[in-house]
């Protein structure tokens, strides 16, 4: 069973950068379709980014797209996610998650069979 721990979250002002990183152990990162998701107070766990198990696909939703990268080191065992022009509406508890799924087009949470524990993120105006 694979764990996942996320790491690089903190205390950023609007319009700053943040990179997250999610090391993984108890498993080959190659063999799983990767996502990160986020979640804010009183909100649903919101799609964010998936990356294939190679890296060679990504999807991004909409607000997030040209702000946030996502990339993978298999050899690492981790995976990125890149955020840049961070807005306060960003502020959640971030999470990587891992999916059977390989070719990085899952963009459900249902879709993952594993989860680290969160890392926060806020943005202040």
């Amino acid at each position: 069973q694979v764990q996942l721990v996320e790491s690089g979250g903190g205390l950023v002002q609007a319009g700053g950068s943040l990179r997250l990183s999610c090391a993984t152990s108890g498993g080959t990162l190659s063999s799983y379709g990767m996502g990160w998701f986020r979640q804010a107070p009183g909100k649903e766990r919101e799609f964010v980014a998936t990356i294939s198990w190679s890296g060679g696909t990504t999807y991004y939703a909409v607000s997030m797209k040209g702000r946030f990268t996502t990339s993978r080191d298999n050899a690492k065992n981790t995976v990125y996610l890149h955020m840049n022009s961070l807005k306060p509406e960003d502020t959640a508890v971030y999470y990587c998650a891992a999916s059977w799924r390989t070719d990085g087009s899952e963009r459900s949470p249902h879709g993952y069979n594993y989860w680290g524990q969160g890392t926060q993120v806020t943005v202040s105006s």
